[in-house]
């Protein structure tokens, strides 16, 4: 298990856990639309999801657009 920041939250995951997997147990926009991923300060292209694994401490911002005025 490893703690990373997400939102600003401590979370607890299983070890080997990925962007993608991250964004899908948050039950945000299972396809992507609308989701923007960073991962300390940086923005992590939707087509690199699957492959930018996380790791203990990081700090991870997922920010959902939503419409509306």
């Amino acid at each position: 298990m490893m703690v990373v920041r997400v939102n600003g939250a401590e979370r607890e995951l299983a070890d080997g856990q990925t962007v993608a997997s991250l964004v899908a147990s948050l039950g945000v926009a299972p396809d992507g639309r609308g989701v923007a991923v960073a991962l300390g300060g940086e923005v992590v292209p939707r087509s690199a999801w699957e492959a930018t694994a996380l790791f203990p401490g990081a700090a991870v911002e997922v920010l959902v657009a939503v419409q509306g005025g």
